[in-house]
């Protein structure tokens, strides 16, 4: 009589999973671009018609105007308030906050530098127009506005 021997099915060779792992994680921490800035703002942003989307955000500074929140994310009743970065500010700090950003960029950023206002749709219009007004007085004249698609419906 033949004997059958049991065959025993081959381990999976697991040396190389780290080295997997380790490449996957490092490519999502180069891909991905994290926030900076805590939101101490919250805005509705307005709709529009013929928005572009922008592909190159790294010489970008936000500017937001909006309500303001408290630290459990509620939002605030009252006036709305502008956040340079990290912090609430005034109208007033708005120039310092350019010549900050200025000092800050890299010589080919420079010329790329784009301040992006990301404003509540209820925020009184002449409050964007001082904005851009000292913008205008400290030579900033590259503006966006952030805006999303407006349904046709």
């Amino acid at each position: 009589m033949i004997k059958d021997k049991k065959r025993s099915i081959p381990m999976l060779n697991t040396a190389s999973l780290p080295d997997l792992i380790f490449t996957v994680l490092f490519f999502f921490l180069i891909v991905t671009h994290l926030r900076q800035d805590q939101m101490r703002v919250k805005y509705e942003t307005p709709e529009g018609t013929k928005l572009e989307k922008l592909t190159r955000r790294s010489s970008a500074s936000y500017i937001y105007v909006g309500k303001p929140v408290d630290n459990l994310g509620k939002v605030k009743s009252g006036e709305m308030v502008i956040q340079l970065n990290d912090k609430i500010s005034t109208v007033d700090d708005i120039a310092s906050f350019v010549r900050h950003e200025r000092e800050n960029a890299s010589a080919e950023d420079l010329n790329r530098m784009v301040f992006d206002i990301k404003a509540d749709r209820n925020v009184k219009m002449g409050t964007i127009t001082d904005i851009k007004q000292i913008l205008r007085k400290h030579n900033a004249l590259k503006i966006r506005y952030s805006a999303q698609e407006k349904d046709n419906d």
